[in-house]
């Protein structure tokens, strides 16, 4: 079962209908004792980065996931809480992954956001990615975006620069697209999650 770190600053409803048409059972962590209630975590992600990092501190959840030891998905700016620092707000994250969120802004000369469909590549085997053939097309929405990393990224999509479009350290995976508005490709990821 599916836990839905519910901190004010996600993108619920759109989740939920997702997990609902692939079958996937799923419930609300509101406080830090409903953990143990879940075999999986996902932390969505819409909005500022820098606000959602305060919320998801004043809902005392911060110290309890950084310790989780099953695995976490964190979907757009969910993923960017993973990293250490991002340029939106010039605050500092979770700290899950050395990596830095920035800002598209002065480093390409496309449109801001990055909206649209587009399509990304796997830098190596990783099990989310199981039965999605590469360069399949998700949905992304953002400003901001996770810097390249050879550890840690786990696909990579191009819009003026290569950026990371997933990203895993041990337990914690992170996407930068929006699976749950991704068509048949985006379920087979959150279907590959709840396997996990």
């Amino acid at each position: 079962m599916i836990g839905i770190v519910n901190y004010g600053a996600g993108n619920i409803f759109s989740l939920t209908a997702a997990l609902d048409r692939i079958g996937v059972a799923y419930g609300m962590v509101d406080e830090e004792r409903d953990f143990a209630h879940f075999d999986r975590i996902i932390i969505p992600g819409v909005g500022h980065a820098g606000t959602a990092m305060r919320k998801l501190t004043e809902s005392g959840l911060v110290e309890q996931i950084s310790k989780l030891e099953k695995p976490v998905l964190g979907i757009c700016v969910g993923m960017q809480l993973l990293s250490a620092f991002s340029e939106e707000g010039d605050a500092d994250m979770l700290g899950i992954m050395p990596l830095r969120t920035l800002h598209f802004d002065g480093r390409i000369s496309e449109k801001v956001p990055h909206m649209g469909w587009n399509s990304i590549f796997s830098t190596g085997t990783n099990t989310l990615f199981q039965d999605v053939p590469d360069g399949s097309y998700f949905y992304f929405v953002h400003s901001y975006f996770l810097e390249v990393d050879v550890n840690c990224s786990a696909a990579l999509c191009h819009y003026g620069l290569d950026f990371s479009a997933a990203v895993q350290k041990d337990n914690f995976f992170g996407v930068q697209f929006h699976p749950e508005k991704s068509g048949k490709a985006g379920e087979q990821v959150l279907l590959n999650f709840a396997k996990l």
